[in-house]
């Protein structure tokens, strides 16, 4: 794949794409955290960058949305998917989808979406989805105490290439190599030509480290691990609480072993023997100096209780010979002194619990020789912090070897595991959205050309429109089971008639809600929806007021544009007339309505025209209508659901059949003057003339 010839990728994204493991993969699945994990690409990018590879791959062409309603519509039922995802990953997921006219696309997500509704959103999973994120890849880890040496120029290149977390070091001979060793606890020698060389030091041949890393540098999937391990834990409890664990690879038992044995800065918790030489290496000097005090205080309490005897000629012998108090302690207080020392070696041992080897080294920091007060021998106690040091690292270097290798080949696993929480949470949006507006699946009745992927077998009549039975628009700020179901069904043109406050409005928004979410690919807000595959979706909201000459002028080229080339075409109009004068916008909208008819488009425009757009237009336009019951207590009662080849009465018509109804029931005698002049006639009549104007 030319990541270039995806829209919106340039040369520089290109190239942060290209440093994924597999961008190609990650690009076709519309994976925004694997996109996201590119250098400098945020996951609103990603998204952005998914939907380019999606409409490449499908070649979609895009502009499907042909107009700022139709548009609104799209984000507005965007909205509602993402208010039910709990990650922000999955918010992001869901702007990957789109309403799209390319068969193979809307057929694609239909099986996600299918796979989706069938899920139970259990509490207790969208609960556990709030802890998992997409996985990070840590990019600061480096071994200071670890180096890689070679002779060679180009292996100097490759292990820099591969192993970035150690310095690799260019040397000559042997000598080099021990010049390093003693600046590096570890030398790892990639050469062959060093195999039998003895050098002081740790010094390992391995010619074959580039090819094993995590042997080389257990910190790299530690450190992995380590900065992931809660996200990691946090999809383990997802899988777990919604029971998918045999949808996994990876063993769950295994993996929650491993993460717990890691301490969050990437070390091996757990290990009683490091955790002892960690103690001990940390505590050896302030132990040495307790065991300084705890001898000191032993001889000045001997001192302070022996009562010492010199004769004047041992006196005079100590004196001329220049000794000092040490000669005295060695001859008068040598058992004493001998018993301070054991003293101080006993609490060292102790209080560092060292073993055997260790606390031979420990003996050495508190000579024999008599001396007040009783001083440390600070190049013993230096070798102890050297051999203590050693072993910590030798012992914290195996355990993080065996964790490592206990753990790389989880990786992979692992990112599988975060991916299908994640999903998880997309999945369970649709099935949420779904059960929230009472959805179902739609069916498409597919054109010849099956929108791009092949026909065949299933062409049907182009000019098959849509079926919406029991539907309830999203869009309402109303509860579901308060929103009453509409049944509408559209082939090819149609006017749409009713009173104010019918429904026509919300029945235009349910109609394009359906036709988005379906070419969407996700479920729609019927009991039955069935539809042609539309190319695009042209949505004209109601305007507030007459447009002036110039954007009257645009509005009337905007349909010239579509009527040429309308087949394919849904076209929702909300009371067009309101444009210009309602003369005018009845011919207007005649012309229009023939243009489509005559290009197979699938259209609804609401009108209170209806009447007359009928009489203008060159063919037998359909005209529905959204009938009124009546009036109750003031108020409308309405059939929300067309009445097919009906059209309805208009609010005004309603009010005056009622007043009539009353007047006769009531026979009433009052007279009114009509028309200015002197003629009565009895109130019933009155009403019975205005009504026979609605004829």
């Amino acid at each position: 794949m030319d990541l270039e010839s995806i829209p919106g990728v340039g040369e520089k994204t290109a190239r942060a794409l290209s440093e994924l493991d597999d961008p190609e993969q990650a690009l076709r699945a519309g994976d925004v955290a694997t996109i996201a994990s590119a250098p400098g690409i945020t996951q609103g990018r990603a998204a952005r960058i998914a939907r380019g590879a999606i409409r490449r791959e499908h070649d979609d062409p895009g502009g499907f949305l042909a107009t700022d309603r139709a548009r609104e519509i799209y984000r507005e039922v965007l909205s509602l998917l993402k208010e039910r995802t709990v990650t922000a990953y999955a918010a992001q997921r869901v702007e990957t989808f789109y309403p799209s006219p390319r068969r193979s696309r809307i057929e694609e997500i239909q099986t996600f979406s299918r796979e989706a509704i069938s899920r139970e959103a259990d509490p207790a999973v969208l609960e556990a989805l709030e802890g998992v994120e997409p996985l990070r890849t840590p990019g600061d880890v480096r071994v200071r105490e670890r180096c890689l040496a070679t002779t060679d120029a180009e292996r100097y290149s490759a292990a820099r290439e591969a192993i970035p977390e150690l310095s690799v070091e260019v040397v000559e001979d042997a000598q080099g190599l021990a010049e390093l060793a003693r600046g590096y606890s570890t030398v790892i020698a990639l050469d062959e030509s060093f195999a039998g060389v003895t050098v002081e030091g740790d010094v390992q041949v391995r010619p074959d480290a580039l090819e094993s890393p995590a042997e080389i540098v257990p910190e790299r999937p530690l450190a992995f691990f380590a900065r992931n391990r809660d996200r990691i834990t946090a999809a383990i409890d997802v899988h777990r609480t919604a029971g998918l664990t045999d949808e996994v690879e990876c063993d769950l038992d295994a993996l929650e072993d491993g993460l717990s044995r890691l301490e969050p800065d990437g070390t091996v918790a757990g290990d009683d023997e490091l955790d002892r030489l960690t103690v001990a290496a940390d505590d050896l000097d302030a132990a040495v100096g307790t065991a300084e005090t705890v001898a000191n205080d032993h001889l000045r309490d001997a001192i302070r209780e022996e009562d010492v005897t010199i004769e004047g000629s041992d006196l005079l012998s100590l004196v001329e010979r220049g000794a000092g108090v040490d000669s005295l302690l060695s001859r008068e207080l040598a058992d004493e002194f001998a018993a301070a020392v054991a003293a101080a070696r006993e609490h060292l041992i102790d209080s560092l619990d060292l073993d055997a080897g260790e606390a031979e080294l420990a003996r050495r920091i508190f000579g024999d020789e008599p001396t007040f007060p009783v001083e440390r021998d600070e190049d013993a106690a230096a070798r102890l912090r050297e051999e203590l040091t050693a072993a910590k690292e030798r012992r914290a270097g195996k355990l993080k070897r065996e964790l490592a290798a206990d753990l790389a080949d989880q990786r992979d696993g692992a990112r599988e595991l975060v991916r299908g929480a994640l999903e998880l949470d997309v999945e369970l949006a649709i099935a949420r959205f779904a059960e929230d507006f009472g959805c179902t699946m739609p069916e498409f009745v597919w054109d010849a050309d099956g929108g791009g992927s092949g026909g065949g077998d299933d062409a049907t009549d182009a000019n098959t429109g849509f079926t919406i039975e029991a539907g309830r628009s999203p869009l309402l700020d109303e509860p579901l089971e308060a929103i009453d179901p509409v049944d509408y069904e559209v082939s090819g043109v149609a006017l749409l008639s009713g009173v104010n406050s019918g429904g026509k409005t919300s029945l235009l928004d349910l109609t394009a809600s359906v036709v988005v979410l379906a070419h969407m690919g996700l479920p729609v807000p019927a009991e039955r929806a069935a539809l042609r595959r539309f190319d695009d979706l042209h949505y004209h909201a109601k305007t507030q007021g007459t447009l002036d000459a110039g954007a009257f002028e645009s509005t009337v080229r905007e349909f010239a544009d579509l009527a040429q080339g309308g087949e394919g075409s849904l076209v929702l109009v909300d009371e067009l007339e309101s444009i210009t004068e309602p003369g005018a916008s009845a011919k207007i909208i005649a012309g229009i309505l023939e243009a489509l008819h005559e290009n197979g488009a699938t259209a609804v425009f609401v009108s209170h025209l209806a009447d007359e757009i009928r009489e203008m237009a060159g063919f037998a336009v359909t005209v529905d209508g959204i009938e009124a019951v009546g009036l109750v207590e003031g108020e409308l009662e309405v059939n929300r659901s067309p009445v097919k080849n009906h059209l309805a009465r208009s609010t005004p018509e309603l009010i005056v059949e009622k007043l009539a109804t009353e007047a006769t029931e009531a026979n009433a005698n009052n007279t009114v003057r009509a028309n200015g002049g002197t003629e009565t006639v009895s109130e019933p009549q009155f009403y019975d003339r205005l009504l026979e104007k609605f004829e």
